[in-house]
């Protein structure tokens, strides 16, 4: 007998999760496990539909989004410490996010919650107007090429988005770790009239304690290397 369409759309819905683990050649074993293991608890599919997230959390809480999260370190130090705030990470990259469902399992972390898909279209598609308290993007790949340019994410039109998905008064935080891209976020993040640099036009902040310094950019600064914070409120 065949499936009915209620039973083939079903499965459907449910085959992407798995065809992430299929597709990623290079993960561990412990990594893919982890998509079968904590997934269903802790990974949010893309729908293409705006999501209720005080329903995916169980309460009401400030929202912060991390695109780009790697291995997930700044985005489970972040998750441990303020637990008052609720953290949606986004990352494409499946080993990554194998490791972060692990460790965050390990912890017992439940103000956490994980997207494998782009970052453009769960905003625009999922994310309602005006809801996030805050949007973290630490270290974007800076494209340093100058024909790559075009290629890096924080774009006009990007930005213009991430203004639509703050709150006013919400948070911009970026960091770089180079300086032809710093002033690259500050010609775009200037340029927008909806952002205010908490450090003044082209300003740049101490690193807050929000944010952990990674070990690369530890070994970074011991060699001279600067790293660049820069802090927007959304007005």
């Amino acid at each position: 007998m065949s499936d009915s369409p209620d039973q083939a759309e079903a499965a459907s819905r449910h085959r992407p999760i798995r065809s992430f683990v299929l597709r990623q050649g290079r993960q561990t074993e412990a990594q893919k496990r982890a998509f079968d293991l904590h997934w269903p608890a802790l990974g949010l599919h893309y729908r293409g539909e705006p999501r209720d997230f005080d329903a995916v959390f169980g309460r009401h809480a400030p929202r912060v989004v991390e695109i780009g999260f790697g291995n997930g370190e700044q985005l489970l130090f972040a998750a441990a410490r303020e637990t008052g705030r609720d953290f949606i990470g986004i990352e494409v990259h499946g080993p990554g996010v194998g490791r972060l469902l692990n460790a965050a399992a390990a912890e017992g972390l439940r103000n956490l919650r994980v997207y494998q898909h782009d970052a453009v279209e769960v905003l625009q598609h999922e994310v309602a107007p005006a809801s996030l308290d805050e949007v973290r993007i630490y270290f974007p790949d800076p494209w340093h090429k100058k024909r790559h340019h075009k290629r890096r994410l924080v774009q006009p039109e990007f930005v213009a988005l991430l203004c639509d998905r703050l709150k006013p008064g919400g948070l911009l935080h970026l960091a770089t770790d180079w300086e032809n891209y710093a002033e690259h976020l500050w010609d775009v993040l200037d340029a927008e009239p909806r952002l205010r640099n908490r450090a003044g036009p082209r300003g740049t902040a101490p690193r807050p304690d929000w944010r952990r310094q990674t070990h690369f950019e530890t070994r970074g600064l011991k060699l001279g290397h600067g790293v660049w914070d820069l802090l927007y409120d959304r007005t």
